[in-house]
């Protein structure tokens, strides 16, 4: 599976295409297709016929597309500028209070650890 710096609820900010300089959250990750659909972020009209058995009233309905995981680019939370994202291992205490090493993004300007968690070593 493939893996991507960009993580779900991440900031992320657009860097080409209509709506370049846009900023947004990540509601999903299609990694099949390596695309993401950001929050309130490439937005197009979709004109759909009512459908009286699931009560969706017809129009139109306007709705984010996915982009393409290329174009956007994390904003780290501390100095909210777009990064480069690298990785390293932290130890970090448990519920238990014992500790355990954990593999965490790092923003490579500002040197601070954007969201803890994931895979144990």
């Amino acid at each position: 599976m493939k893996q991507f710096r960009i993580h779900t609820n991440d900031l992320v900010e657009v860097l080409a295409g209509k709506d370049k300089g846009k900023k947004g959250t990540v509601k999903k990750i299609l990694r099949k297709n390596d695309r993401v659909l950001v929050e309130g972020v490439n937005m197009v009209i979709r004109h759909t016929k009512p459908n009286p058995h699931l009560q969706q009233p017809g129009g139109r309905i306007e709705k984010e597309m996915p982009l393409d995981i290329s174009n956007v680019g994390l904003c780290c939370p501390h100095c909210l500028k777009t990064v480069r994202v690298g990785y390293r291992y932290v130890e970090e205490k448990g519920k238990d209070g014992n500790t355990k090493v954990v593999k965490a993004r790092f923003c490579k300007k500002c040197n601070e650890i954007i969201g803890q968690g994931g895979k144990k070593k």
